[in-house]
Formats: C-alpha cells, structure tokens, sequence
C-alpha cells in the first residue's frame, strides 16, 4: 500500500489565477527551488511513511522540503513565520 499523501498539484486549474504557474514569471526563483528538490533523494523520509492508512493524510515530504528551502533561502528560520 502506497503512502496517503497530500500532494501538490502545481498544474491544477484554479479560479483565479486560472493556473498555479500564472501567478509567477516562468523564470522566478522558486521554480529553481522546486527543480531542485525534485532531483533529490528524499527516499529516507518516504522510508517512514505509514502504509497502513491509519490516521489522517500528511504533506508530500517534497512539498515540505521545497517549502523549508525557499523558506530559508529566502532569510525566514522562524516556523511560525513560514506558517
């Protein structure tokens, strides 16, 4: 049993903008970020997963990297501010 993640979905449709990628030039910093933690290997955090679906969805460890990342090259370290 796979995982019960909840995941980002960056190419949704929304009502305004009408896609994720139309609110940031195709050129922004965060897309670098995004690319870049996609090429990692978070296997390890994937390890600890828990696969028999108990207890609610948790966030895609990518998700959540990419996010600490931008966070924190960005000068912000505090977890309520990132929040």
């Amino acid at each position: 049993m796979a995982p019960h993640y909840v995941s980002p979905n960056r190419q949704q449709g929304l009502l305004l903008p009408p896609s994720l990628r139309d609110w940031l030039p195709e050129k922004d910093y965060v897309w670098f970020v995004i690319e870049t933690v996609e090429r990692m290997d978070l296997s390890a955090f994937h390890a600890h997963a828990r696969l028999d679906g108990v207890g609610a969805a948790f966030y895609d460890p990518g998700m959540m990297a990419t996010l600490l990342v931008y966070a924190y090259s960005m000068g912000v370290r505090s977890s309520r501010r990132i929040e």
